[in-house]
């Protein structure tokens, strides 16, 4: 009974997390900063989505992967189903994608490392799945090379300076890329803050710390 209450909060958690960085990663962050154009760098998406590395990692270390896995999956469900309704299709199977491939990445990793210093699996976890879903996001998102997901997005495929402030210019959503992953990269530090809060809280089940 337990398992599966707290399964229906993680994975409730991990849907509106997966719903509202869809939606917001379709609005870029206004002004500039150091004279440079954030809309060239940000999208407000990125200070969203660690979130759900935060779930998935809690959910790992209190019920193992195997429970972790049907979080990451009842999420994904459903998700990817409410963002159709709240984003553009193409957003939705694009981040449904990097979703699922880079989660299941940070499950694999937080497992392997689950017996070393309590920081270091939820942190290594956080930052290859946040590479590898910030790679297949943006790319099947918004490179003009997957037109045939959906339509382009004219400003995110104009050149611009790369981070908004190189002489070389890129297709403006590489620079959301990579200002996106720096944003996740530094959120995935701070939420190591809740992690370690919880840790006492969310204890391991029986079965999960005899294995670990």
């Amino acid at each position: 009974m337990q398992v599966t209450r707290y399964t229906l909060i993680y994975a409730l958690i991990m849907a509106t997390v997966v719903v509202a960085s869809n939606f917001l990663v379709q609005f870029p962050v206004t002004g500039t900063f150091w004279g440079v154009a954030l809309a060239d760098l940000l999208t407000w998406g990125a200070f969203i989505y660690p979130v759900a590395f935060l779930v998935t990692d809690l959910a790992n270390r209190q019920f193992g992967p195997a429970i972790a896995r049907r979080i990451v999956l009842v999420g994904f469900i459903v998700g990817v189903t409410l963002s159709f309704l709240a984003s553009a299709p193409r957003i939705a199977i694009a981040s449904g994608t990097a979703y699922l491939i880079g989660q299941l990445l940070d499950i694999s990793v937080f497992n392997q490392l689950r017996r070393q210093t309590w920081w270091r699996a939820p942190l290594a976890g956080s930052l290859l799945g946040s590479a590898l879903d910030t790679l297949l996001f943006f790319s099947l998102a918004f490179a003009a090379i997957f037109v045939f997901i959906g339509p382009n997005e004219d400003f995110a495929i104009a050149s611009a300076p790369i981070l908004g402030a190189f002489a070389i210019e890129a297709p403006r959503w590489v620079s959301w890329a990579l200002g996106d992953l720096v944003v996740k990269i530094l959120v995935g530090i701070v939420l190591l803050l809740p992690y370690g809060a919880l840790m006492n809280v969310l204890k391991p089940m029986p079965q999960v710390a005899k294995a670990a």
